[in-house]
């Protein structure tokens, strides 16, 4: 691959990020965002293509500032209309999201006018982001294939569902494969989140029989919210665990942790678990439901980014016992604001964070008590922690340099 001149315009795919009204913006959601307010600071045209109830919209500059201004809380969703109302599977916000992208849209077309949408409004040469994951179906990867010259990147950031499918929803792992194989047959360029990602998709795509893309490596940039000012943080030893509470998180080992220090000492630490609940987790979700809400153990489910820096900040150590990850913000965003990182001992972790966080195994929980213990105990202290004093989390900027030389 080579350097190359900026296409005639970008279209960034915003289907995922507009269904995300409404809630919290997590990982994969926050690399939409993130692209979107990147590719308006730059000169070359840029419009959006979303997924609506009567087919598709197309949003220019102005229609994606606008958008951005409502995931950014700048400006309210406006009131739902008829229209939205068909979609009877979204929520009130996401219906009001619905009705704003078609309110935005410099253009809309049914489901079977997308080619058309894009034949009149985009210039040949147009370069197609997706890297949400959303909206990767045959017809419109067909409908921008059919552009003159145009170029189909997208970001695949794990094959976790392919990799562990027993932690998947239903229909998941099926969805995925044939995602992948979309991808194969139509992209030209696979933008992978890491080193271990690329070679995840690699593996996964050669094993399927899959045709490989190009593909290019741009670990993802943390944007570190300033900690609370006035935040009150708790008093005594704590210790974080951030994500989407599913199974691959391995929030079970924590509860264990907890239960079995709670037997040993009468005033254990805290554990703040932090994240939205997710799937296929009844048995965690029952153990939160039962505990005391003064207990050692506590659900915070709805802090604000600069709340939730506040506490990771004054942690003892943010834990990350997952099974799998693709690229695992948490960590990093710890290890930015000086916070110890104990997690489990994955190649992702060795690749952007070094020798700074304590790895252990996700399966055995001795060792975790052992540490959460010491670092407890330790008077403020934090002893055997790796330094991360120093530490530059990966940035957008230089994610952006790589990508944007090849799309």
């Amino acid at each position: 691959m080579t350097d190359k001149t900026p296409p005639s315009a970008r279209l960034l795919d915003v289907t995922r990020l507009a269904s995300r009204a409404g809630r919290r913006l997590t990982g994969v959601d926050r690399v939409e965002r993130a692209y979107l307010a990147h590719l308006l600071t730059l000169d070359v045209p840029v419009f959006g293509l979303a997924r609506v109830v009567a087919g598709y919209a197309l949003l220019d500059r102005a229609g994606l500032a606008g958008l951005l201004a409502r995931i950014d809380g700048v400006t309210d969703w406006g009131n739902m209309d008829l229209i939205s109302r068909l979609g009877r599977r979204l929520t009130i916000a996401q219906r009001r999201a619905d009705t704003d992208l078609r309110r935005l849209a410099v253009a809309r077309a049914g489901r079977t006018g997308l080619r058309g949408l894009l034949a009149r409004h985009l210039p040949s040469g147009t370069a197609y982001l997706n890297v949400g994951h959303s909206n990767l179906t045959q017809r419109v990867l067909a409908a921008v294939r059919a552009l003159d010259d145009a170029q189909i990147t997208v970001m695949i950031h794990d094959v976790i569902p392919l990799d562990l499918p027993e932690f998947q929803r239903e229909g998941t792992v099926r969805r995925f494969v044939d995602m992948l194989k979309r991808v194969g047959r139509m992209a030209d360029l696979i933008i992978c989140n890491s080193e271990q990602t690329r070679q995840d998709v690699q593996r996964t795509l050669l094993r399927r029989s899959i045709r490989a893309p190009a593909s290019v490596v741009a670990h993802l940039g943390v944007d570190l919210p300033a900690p609370m000012a006035n935040a009150i943080t708790p008093k005594g030893p704590y210790f974080v665990a951030v994500g989407t509470i599913e199974p691959r998180k391995n929030h079970t080992l924590l509860l264990d942790i907890w239960e079995e220090l709670a037997k040993e000492d009468s005033i254990p630490p805290t554990l703040y678990i932090c994240g939205a609940r997710g799937w296929r987790n009844e048995d965690v979700f029952a153990r939160l439901d039962a505990l005391p809400a003064d207990g050692p153990v506590r659900e915070c489910p709805d802090l604000s980014d600069p709340e939730l820096a506040a506490l990771v900040a004054g942690a003892r150590a943010l834990l990350q016992p997952s099974f799998a990850e693709g690229y695992g913000l948490p960590p990093i965003e710890a290890a930015a604001l000086q916070t110890p990182v104990i997690c489990a001992d994955l190649p992702v972790f060795h690749e952007v964070l070094g020798d700074i966080p304590v790895y252990l195994s996700p399966v055995d929980r001795y060792p975790w008590v052992k540490k959460i213990k010491n670092l407890a105990e330790a008077d403020g202290t934090r002893p055997d922690i790796g330094l991360n004093n120093g530490f530059v989390p990966p940035s957008w900027r230089d994610h952006f340099n790589i990508v944007l030389m090849l799309t």
